[in-house]
């Protein structure tokens, strides 16, 4: 048989075989990723609504039509992946959870939660999947006192600005020190959370 022929057999067999492989692993790990992250949402659900009992997608949800509300309001690295409601032990809404990825951060992607109560008030965010700079741009997911994500928490649903110099005003954000690009990725995704829940409540977020 023709070297070059049998060269490429052996070449093609390998081919097929590494692209069996690498399937047959894609379907093993698929289902546990999925749970995996579903637990992850899940949990990001109940620290910003602690009080919620349930949580139940928002009927009729559209995901590029969210996306478009907020990119039409400005908000072109931000897109709206998922909301649902928080619902108390009788069924009651208490509010939303809005899923937010923003492609502005320094190290890429961020995606995190919003709550936001029925009377505009904002809980906080929790984020599940951020890349950025350890000890700079990573400080956006701590949780706590005193902490860059404490600044969201008990605050009325606006449009927020990040400074340097001191958050004086009721809509400015402190940013993350020497972490401005990350500061201001995440509260412009919170803004965009914002801008939906408006869009989902009939309101007029403040500029």
């Amino acid at each position: 048989m023709n070297k070059l022929v049998k060269d490429a057999l052996v070449l093609t067999c390998i081919t097929v075989i590494a692209g069996f492989a690498l399937g047959l692993v894609y379907e093993i790990t698929k289902a546990p990723i999925a749970k995996a992250e579903e637990a992850a949402l899940q949990k990001a659900y109940q620290t910003v609504f602690a009080e919620a009992d349930s949580f139940e997608d928002l009927d009729g949800f559209d995901a590029e039509a969210a996306t478009k509300v907020v990119k039409d309001a400005g908000y072109t690295d931000d897109s709206i992946d998922n909301c649902v409601q928080a619902l108390d032990a009788s069924g009651n809404p208490l509010g939303y959870v809005i899923t937010v990825t923003t492609s502005a951060g320094y190290g890429g992607n961020i995606t995190f939660s919003v709550g936001i109560t029925n009377e505009g008030v904002i809980n906080g965010y929790s984020i599940t999947s951020i890349s950025e700079t350890a000890g700079l741009g990573m400080k956006a997911r701590d949780e706590g006192e005193g902490t860059f994500s404490s600044q969201f928490i008990d605050r009325n649903a606006e449009i927020f600005t990040v400074t340097k110099t001191g958050a004086h005003e009721s809509n400015e954000i402190d940013a993350i020190s020497a972490a401005t690009i990350t500061s201001k990725a995440v509260t412009n995704g919170v803004n965009a959370g914002v801008t939906y829940f408006n869009s989902l409540v009939g309101g007029a977020a403040n500029e």
